[in-house]
Protein backbone atom coordinates (compact mmCIF):
# COMPACT_ATOMS: atom_id res chain seq x y z
CA UNK A 1 0.00 0.00 0.00
CA UNK A 2 3.06 2.32 0.54
CA UNK A 3 4.45 4.04 -2.35
CA UNK A 4 7.49 5.84 -2.84
CA UNK A 5 7.62 7.99 -6.10
CA UNK A 6 11.05 9.96 -7.26
CA UNK A 7 11.68 12.95 -9.29
CA UNK A 8 14.45 15.15 -10.53
CA UNK A 9 16.81 13.56 -12.24
CA UNK A 10 18.12 13.68 -15.97
CA UNK A 11 21.57 15.01 -17.72
CA UNK A 12 23.84 17.51 -16.37
CA UNK A 13 27.08 18.80 -16.96
CA UNK A 14 30.35 18.36 -14.75
CA UNK A 15 29.93 21.28 -12.25
CA UNK A 16 26.04 21.34 -12.75
CA UNK A 17 23.27 20.71 -10.01
CA UNK A 18 20.42 18.34 -9.44
CA UNK A 19 17.65 18.37 -6.91
CA UNK A 20 16.09 14.77 -6.74
CA UNK A 21 12.55 14.48 -4.69
CA UNK A 22 10.68 11.21 -3.12
CA UNK A 23 7.58 11.12 -1.92
CA UNK A 24 6.17 8.53 -0.17
CA UNK A 25 2.35 7.71 0.10
CA UNK A 26 -0.25 5.31 1.53
CA UNK A 27 -1.11 4.10 4.94
CA UNK A 28 1.82 5.41 6.55
CA UNK A 29 1.47 6.10 10.51
CA UNK A 30 5.18 7.19 10.64
CA UNK A 31 8.39 7.44 8.75
CA UNK A 32 11.83 6.70 10.38
CA UNK A 33 15.59 7.03 8.63
CA UNK A 34 14.97 7.98 4.73
CA UNK A 35 17.78 7.55 2.60
CA UNK A 36 19.02 7.40 -1.12
CA UNK A 37 20.96 5.14 -2.43
CA UNK A 38 22.14 4.66 -6.26
CA UNK A 39 23.55 1.60 -8.69
CA UNK A 40 26.42 2.48 -11.37
CA UNK A 41 26.51 -0.15 -14.57
CA UNK A 42 28.27 -3.54 -13.37
CA UNK A 43 28.53 -1.93 -10.00
CA UNK A 44 26.76 -3.16 -6.47
CA UNK A 45 23.76 -0.55 -5.05
CA UNK A 46 25.41 1.51 -2.67
CA UNK A 47 24.57 3.88 -0.36
CA UNK A 48 24.55 8.15 -1.14
CA UNK A 49 23.07 9.39 2.08
CA UNK A 50 20.45 9.03 4.93
CA UNK A 51 18.73 11.03 7.34
CA UNK A 52 16.96 10.06 10.58
CA UNK A 53 13.95 11.09 11.99
CA UNK A 54 16.03 13.47 14.60
CA UNK A 55 17.41 14.57 11.55
CA UNK A 56 21.03 12.89 12.14
CA UNK A 57 22.48 13.04 8.28
CA UNK A 58 25.06 10.21 6.91
CA UNK A 59 26.96 10.60 4.04
CA UNK A 60 28.97 8.54 1.72
CA UNK A 61 33.08 10.00 1.54
CA UNK A 62 32.62 10.20 -2.18
CA UNK A 63 29.76 12.66 -1.75
CA UNK A 64 30.36 14.63 1.55
CA UNK A 65 30.53 18.53 0.79
CA UNK A 66 29.00 18.68 -2.55
CA UNK A 67 25.25 16.43 -1.56
CA UNK A 68 22.86 17.34 0.92
CA UNK A 69 19.85 15.36 1.96
CA UNK A 70 16.83 17.07 3.93
CA UNK A 71 13.32 15.98 4.09
CA UNK A 72 9.94 17.35 5.09
CA UNK A 73 7.69 15.34 7.08
CA UNK A 74 4.75 17.45 6.55
CA UNK A 75 4.89 15.86 2.80
CA UNK A 76 6.57 12.58 3.73
CA UNK A 77 9.19 13.48 1.18
CA UNK A 78 13.05 13.29 1.19
CA UNK A 79 15.05 15.87 -0.75
CA UNK A 80 18.53 15.30 -2.51
CA UNK A 81 20.60 18.00 -3.51
CA UNK A 82 23.52 17.39 -5.51
CA UNK A 83 25.74 20.08 -6.58
CA UNK A 84 29.50 20.00 -7.86
CA UNK A 85 28.40 16.71 -10.23
CA UNK A 86 31.06 14.49 -11.44
CA UNK A 87 30.80 11.77 -14.04
CA UNK A 88 31.49 9.16 -11.36
CA UNK A 89 28.11 10.27 -10.10
CA UNK A 90 26.29 9.16 -13.27
CA UNK A 91 23.86 6.44 -11.94
CA UNK A 92 20.26 5.37 -11.20
CA UNK A 93 19.46 6.91 -7.68
CA UNK A 94 17.05 5.17 -6.05
CA UNK A 95 15.26 6.55 -2.40
CA UNK A 96 14.68 4.25 0.41
CA UNK A 97 12.25 5.23 3.50
CA UNK A 98 12.14 2.76 6.56
CA UNK A 99 7.98 3.00 7.51
CA UNK A 100 5.45 1.86 9.92
CA UNK A 101 2.03 1.33 8.30
CA UNK A 102 -0.80 2.42 9.93
CA UNK A 103 -3.10 -0.54 9.66
CA UNK A 104 -1.24 -3.25 10.34
CA UNK A 105 1.20 -1.77 12.43
CA UNK A 106 4.25 -3.64 10.31
CA UNK A 107 7.56 -1.74 9.71
CA UNK A 108 9.64 -2.17 6.59
CA UNK A 109 12.03 -0.92 4.05
CA UNK A 110 10.77 0.99 0.86
CA UNK A 111 12.01 1.78 -2.15
CA UNK A 112 11.30 3.96 -4.96
CA UNK A 113 11.51 2.86 -8.98
CA UNK A 114 14.97 5.14 -9.42
CA UNK A 115 15.88 7.94 -11.27
CA UNK A 116 18.56 8.03 -13.57
CA UNK A 117 21.35 10.78 -13.24
CA UNK A 118 23.69 11.40 -16.05
CA UNK A 119 26.70 13.92 -16.00
CA UNK A 120 28.57 14.40 -18.77
CA UNK A 121 29.95 16.96 -21.14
Amino acid sequence: QVQLVESGGGLVQPGGSLRLSCAASGNIFNIYTMGWYRQAPEKQRELVATVTSRRTTNYADSVKGRFTISRDNAKNTVYLQMNSLKPEDTAVYYCTADILNYGTLDRQGYWGQGTQVTVSS
